[in-house]
């Protein structure tokens, strides 16, 4: 008695097929257009059916395992490193390459996947959103480069928060500059910026968000609409001094390269940090410019439309002394003293350049947290004075209290109105009655 066998829908088709074949009711060529085979395959499976039966019409490997099979004892050494507490977290992809790294261990990231799911390390999940129109990579590097930064737990609680500000080609996505610093604020954005720039040379433009540390998020004044004028932060007023535009993305879609760029460092870069117990912004900076920034542009870095460089160079009237610092305008006081921050500085009788009171000068808190006090592009000559203080005058006591003197209000006499008559009758050029009478 022939086993059970299991057969699916097609197989019966398939077989049923076959049996008018070999029961001379369908020609080969009829058999080989009904089952979308060839001729020579019909009369093979006709020929497996009359040997062996039914089961002729199976496939030989059903039920065997596949010749590219994974062999147990691969699968537990994955398995336990996959199970690892430092591993905690890793996706499929950053899991399979540490696999090959620190194991040995050569898996295809949709196994390592499928092996995640089965034993509830990863949960999968499906990526939906509004529909954003593609925008074409610039032709060549330094015409575009993103920027922007993230504040994230890098060491997972092992050491401070902080932010890492990335600059991201958009040609080729290659991560020209990466730093750490404690916050995202306006100094730190220009000392990076510094750095990109003497290594980098000046890109044409910087797409940026719209974060206050980048555009500034009001309306224009008065005095700024007569000047024709759009308020600026301090960076990028110091971007237009040198010739670097900044432009603000409508959405963090718009510039994916970067945001996108983040998704993957909060994954890769948390666990690397983790895996070689960086806790400090020194250790993880210096990481981060020996090893990872590499090693991520020769895994995700593409070639450009055009072959090039468009960044500039720095020119020699370009002092990034000058124009990286805070730049605030005051006023000189009429004593030739000028007040920021609650300190006071002194101006000099001697000048490179005639200053007069009232006059607006400028005030650069430079990086280094020195002061220089400009005034017509020239820098002026002052020195810091303690905070001014009010001298009071001596005040006059009196020995006896003063009476109180109280005064009568003047009682007013009402005026009889004036008549028109009355008014004739007293006129000069109207003489008396008598004179009437002697004439």
């Amino acid at each position: 008695m022939d086993a059970r066998l299991n057969m699916s829908n097609k197989d019966i088709d398939r077989l049923r097929t076959i049996r008018s074949v070999i029961d001379r009711k369908l020609t080969w060529g009829e058999a080989a257009e009904v089952l979308d085979l060839s001729e020579r395959q019909v009369g093979r499976l006709c020929v497996r059916v009359r040997e062996e039966g039914n089961r002729g019409i199976l496939h030989r490997l059903r039920g065997r395992s596949s010749n590219n099979h994974l062999d147990g004892e691969v699968l537990e050494r994955a398995l336990s490193a996959l199970h690892d507490p430092l591993w905690e977290g890793f996706g499929p992809t950053f899991a399979r390459e540490k696999l090959g790294k620190y194991h040995g261990i050569e898996l295809g990231t949709e196994t390592v996947r499928k092996l995640m799911v089965l034993t509830h390390l990863w949960e999968p999940h499906r990526r939906g959103g509004k529909h954003r129109a593609w925008r074409e990579r610039r032709r060549c590097v330094g015409m575009l480069v993103q920027l922007d930064g993230s504040t994230h737990d890098w060491f997972e609680g092992r050491g401070p928060m902080c932010v890492l500000l990335i600059y991201i080609d958009d040609a080729t996505s290659r991560i020209l500059y990466g730093e750490f610093v404690p916050v995202e604020d306006t100094p730190n954005l220009m000392r990076t910026t510094w750095t990109y720039l003497q290594r980098h040379g000046r890109p044409v433009a910087y797409y940026v968000d719209k974060d206050s540390i980048y555009k500034v998020n009001r309306q224009a004044t008065v005095e700024e609409e007569l000047r024709d004028e759009q308020p600026m932060t301090q960076f990028t007023r110091a971007m237009r001094e040198l010739g670097v535009e900044v432009i603000a993305a409508n959405s963090p879609q718009a510039k994916g390269r970067v945001e996108r760029g983040f998704g993957t460092h909060q994954d890769r870069l948390v666990k690397e940090l983790r895996l070689r117990g960086i806790s400090d912004i020194g250790s993880a900076n210096r990481y981060l410019w020996e090893e990872y920034i590499p090693d991520h542009n020769g895994r995700c870095e593409v070639d450009p439309v055009q072959a090039g460089d468009a960044h500039r160079p720095l020119l020699p009237s370009h002092d990034l002394d000058a124009i990286l610092c805070l730049k605030t305008e005051r006023e000189v006081q009429n004593d030739f003293t000028v007040r920021f921050q609650n300190r006071f500085f002194q101006v000099e009788k001697e000048q490179p350049v005639r200053i007069w009171r009232k006059a607006k000068i400028t005030v650069q808190q430079r990086l280094d947290g020195s002061i220089r006090l400009m005034f017509k592009g020239r820098e002026l000559n002052f020195r810091q004075i303690p905070g001014r203080t009010l001298q009071r005058g001596p005040q006059r006591r009196l020995e006896a209290p003063v009476p109180r003197i109280r005064l009568r209000a003047r009682r007013h006499r009402p005026v009889p109105p004036r008549t028109f008559a009355g008014a004739i009758s007293k006129a000069p050029w109207n003489p008396p009655a008598s004179y009437h009478l002697q004439s």
